[in-house]
Order: C-alpha cells, then sequence, then structure tokens
C-alpha cells in the first residue's frame, strides 16, 4: 500500500518542494536562479562556447576567416535572449547525448543553421576544447554574477543597517559581559561598530577573490590546439578569451582547473557568516534580557499558547540558515581543490549545489536584514541593568590608586568586590577612605556604571562616519 500523498500524475506546487529554497522560501532566492541554477549554469556555458568560437574567427586561422558584424550580433543575441525556452531546449538534446556540454555544442549548431556565415564554420563550436574548458570558465562567469548582482548587494545592506545602528546607538550605554560575568561597560553602537568593522574585512576578502579558468584543453597542455595549428599561440588566445568574459587566466591546470579560486570564494563567504552567527547570537541574548524589545505585526502570533510572546525567529532563522551554508561551502572549499589524478566527477556533484550553499546564506542574510529592522532599544531595562552593577567601577578605582602608588590596590578591591552585592554608596564611601589627590578622587566619585565607556562612542562614531 502506497504511502505516497501526492499522486504521481499531480501537478507539483512548491509545496511538493524537497528543499526550502525552491518550497517554502523560494521567492527569497529567486535573485540567484538566473546565476546559479542549471538553466543559469546552460547560458554560461553558451557565453563561453560563443566568445570562443568568435575569438577563433579573429585568430587569422585559414580556415576560418573573421566572422561579419551581423553574425556577431546574432551570435551574441543567442547569449543575451537565453531563457528558460533554451534551457529546456538543450535539455532536450541532453537526453540523447547523456552529455550535458556536448547539448549546448548541438544546440548552438542547430540554433546557426540558418546563418550562413556561421553554419559553413560550425566545426570550430567547441573547436579543440574539452568539456572542462567550457564548465569552469562556465562557472567562473556564474559566481562572479551572483557575486556581483546578489551577494555583495545584500551584504551591503546589512552592512549598512548595522552603520545606522552604530551611528544611533554610539551613545547608548550598556553593560557588557565576559565569560557571561558583568564587565566594563560598553555603549550599544559600539557592539554594532565591532560587528560591522568585522563585515567591512569580510566583504573586502570576498570581493577581492580573482576568479580564474582555464582553456587549454583535454589535459591543459593544448595538445588538439597544437595538432591542428602549431604555428598559433594558443596560450596567449586562451588568455585573451578568458579575461574577455572578466575572469583571470590559469595557465597551469590538469583537465580541470583546480578551483582554489573558488574554494577561497567559499572560504571568505563562509567567514562572512561565521561572524554574522556570533551577531544573531548576541542580539538573541539581549533580546533576552530586554535590552531590546521588537517591533511587533498585526496578526503575528508568538507562541501559539502564550500570547504575551514576541519570539527573535528572525535571528534564530538567521542562524540555522548561516549554519547550513557553512556546512556546504566548507564542504565546497575542503573537496574542490582535490581530484583524482587529472579529473573524476565528484567535483561536478558538488558543484551543483553552490547555488544550495548560496542560497541558504541569502535567505540568512534576508533574515538577518527584517531582525534588524525590527529591533527597538529599551533604555530603562539598559539603565536598571547598569545601576545593578556598580562592582565594574572596581577597575577605574585600582587603575587611579595604581597610578598614584597605593598600596595593594587589585587586591582591596578584589576584598571590596568578589562575589558581593556594591551598591553606589559602598562603592563611594570605598573611594572616600583613600589617600589620592582631591581632582581625582572627585572624578571617581562622579563616575557611575554607566558614564564609564571609555571611548565607545568616539569609537562608533567614527566608524559610522566613515562609510
Amino acid at each position: 500500500m502506497s504511502t505516497n500523498p501526492t499522486p504521481q500524475s499531480a501537478a507539483l506546487s512548491t509545496l511538493d518542494a524537497l528543499s526550502p529554497l525552491d518550497g517554502r522560501y523560494a521567492a527569497k532566492v529567486d535573485a540567484l536562479r538566473a546565476h546559479l541554477s542549471e538553466a543559469g549554469l546552460m547560458r554560461s556555458r553558451v557565453q563561453v562556447e560563443v566568445a570562443w568560437f568568435i575569438g577563433l574567427s579573429d585568430l587569422g586561422l585559414p580556415e576560418f576567416p573573421a566572422l561579419p558584424p551581423s553574425a556577431r550580433a546574432a551570435l551574441q543575441a543567442l547569449v543575451a535572449g537565453f531563457g528558460s525556452t533554451q534551457a529546456a531546449e538543450i535539455k532536450a538534446i541532453e537526453r540523447t547525448t547523456n552529455h550535458d556540454v556536448k547539448a549546448v555544442e548541438y544546440w548552438l549548431k542547430a540554433q546557426t543553421a540558418e546563418m550562413a556565415d556561421v553554419h559553413r564554420h560550425a566545426e570550430f563550436f567547441h573547436f579543440a576544447c574539452t568539456s572542462e574548458d567550457i564548465n569552469n570558465t562556465a562557472h567562473g562567469l556564474m559566481l562572479a554574477g551572483a557575486r556581483r548582482e546578489v551577494v555583495m548587494p545584500l551584504l551591503q545592506r546589512v552592512l549598512r543597517r548595522l552603520l545606522d545602528l552604530t551611528a544611533e546607538l554610539a551613545e547608548q550605554p550598556m553593560l557588557s559581559r565576559t565569560h557571561g560575568q558583568t564587565a566594563s561597560p560598553t555603549t550599544l553602537g559600539k557592539e554594532f561598530a565591532n560587528v560591522a568593522h568585522r563585515l567591512q574585512r569580510a566583504m573586502a576578502a570576498i570581493e577581492s577573490v580573482e576568479l580564474s579558468a582555464k582553456m587549454n584543453g583535454a589535459v591543459g597542455n593544448y595538445n588538439a590546439h597544437l595538432a591542428a595549428y602549431p604555428e598559433v599561440d594558443w596560450e596567449a588566445f586562451a588568455s585573451k578569451v578568458v579575461e574577455s568574459l572578466g575572469l583571470s587566466f590559469n595557465p597551469y591546470t590538469i583537465q580541470i582547473e583546480p578551483h582554489d579560486a573558488m574554494a577561497e570564494l567559499f572560504d571568505a563567504v563562509a567567514r562572512a557568516n561565521t561572524l554574522l552567527i556570533d551577531l544573531s547570537r548576541d542580539i538573541w541574548g539581549y533580546i533576552s534580557w530586554g535590552y531590546f524589545k521588537q517591533k511587533t505585526k498585526a496578526g503575528e502570533i508568538g507562541s501559539s499558547t502564550m500570547p504575551h510572546k514576541v519570539n527573535p525567529i528572525d535571528f534564530e532563522n538567521a542562524e540555522g540558515n548561516l549554519g547550513i551554508a557553512n556546512a556546504l561551502l566548507r564542504h565546497l572549499s575542503d573537496k574542490l581543490p582535490i581530484s583524482r589524478f587529472q579529473r573524476d566527477l565528484t567535483d561536478s556533484t558538488v558543484l551543483r549545489n553552490m547555488g544550495v550553499a548560496l542560497g541558504h546564506s541569502v535567505l540568512a542574510w534576508d533574515s538577518l536584514l527584517r531582525g534588524l529592522d525590527k529591533l527597538l532599544v529599551h533604555p530603562q531595562r539598559l539603565a536598571e541593568d547598569l545601576d545593578n552593577a556598580w562592582e565594574v567601577l572596581a577597575e577605574p578605582v585600582q587603575t587611579v590608586m595604581r597610578r598614584h602608588g597605593l598600596p595593594s590596590p587589585y587586591e582591596q578591591l578584589k576584598e571590596l568586590t568578589r562575589g558581593k552585592a556594591i551598591t553606589a554608596d559602598s562603592m563611594r564611601g570605598f573611594i572616600k577612605g583613600l589617600n589620592l589627590p582631591e581632582d581625582d578622587r572627585q572624578r571617581l566619585l562622579a563616575m557611575t556604571p554607566a558614564s564609564y565607556t571609555g571611548l565607545a562612542a568616539e569609537l562608533a562614531k567614527r566608524l559610522a562616519a566613515e562609510r
């Protein structure tokens, strides 16, 4: 007896998707599909094949004269107009070839059958190329496009929001925690500044990765190229084609481009994700302590049984998806630089999950943005926490005592404060009994946990002003 609740003949919907990226959250990752879907891969393959073909026509080969402008335009139109219909046509060819790259070659030949200037030279499509020449270059284009049009713009939005909070909350004092215990105060803005500065570095690392590609034949030596045209400088030509596509040329490869640049990129994204996990967890804690409230939406429910609850679900969703993303990104970065001899298909298998890894990243960044936009500071709760932590002034008091050579300053403050409830009166009483210059005594007596924030506000404002 079948346990399948969905008949095989029924049309599938997003509710039937195995991946939430194609189901529940499909709309949130739509921007990635143009780049990292199978259709996106096909389009990039077509772009590479066309670039190679046009480049060959400019090489001065006796059998392949330069294409006229009309033919070039027609070929470029195939790239520009490539969409789901064209992808489906290639997929139909693949059902016969059982080879995805060869299917692209056959599709190009079919599409250009009526273009006389192209058709007579159709055998120069995929000329001297191995599938990996096309695939590795296509993957570089896919990642470059996704980074440029989706990854970096969304991370820029996260960064801008963090910098906005840095500026808005630069002077809002808060109690710090180290090891979960009360520690020297800071400001909320400075907390956001720390994350913003880390994210800036992480984003610079993502953007700086030079995505590389190769077009050097079956095992990276131009064997077939030289067999056909030994007089051509194939390395220079391949470099020109790759660089014309906006990628960095790798002259030393085996059958595959070693994917080191991809690994570097995935590592860089994972590092950005890790620091955002750190942020998500901290904000979750601050919400739990009441430092932040969250904007509510009419009709929204926090708990099915506890009506008062407004759960920090955006930060929880972000943390969960960042973890999934990093598991995939780290597998990609660990596996891709490794190949059995010239190559095997393990790289191809995992590369089909680039969109999944970056998709969960995009989903997490979107959740994080929504959560950050909902935050409402609760100054009274912050002030209350500070006012219950007069013990943190033990640090400045013992530091001033050290300056003036008073005996055992650290030990005296340890005896006064450790494991004991300290009030404003008890701390000020201790200060009054110290043999200090009057100016320093008065400065310490005027100090409160809320005022003891050092340069926190200035540091936060400076970073916010630099954007």
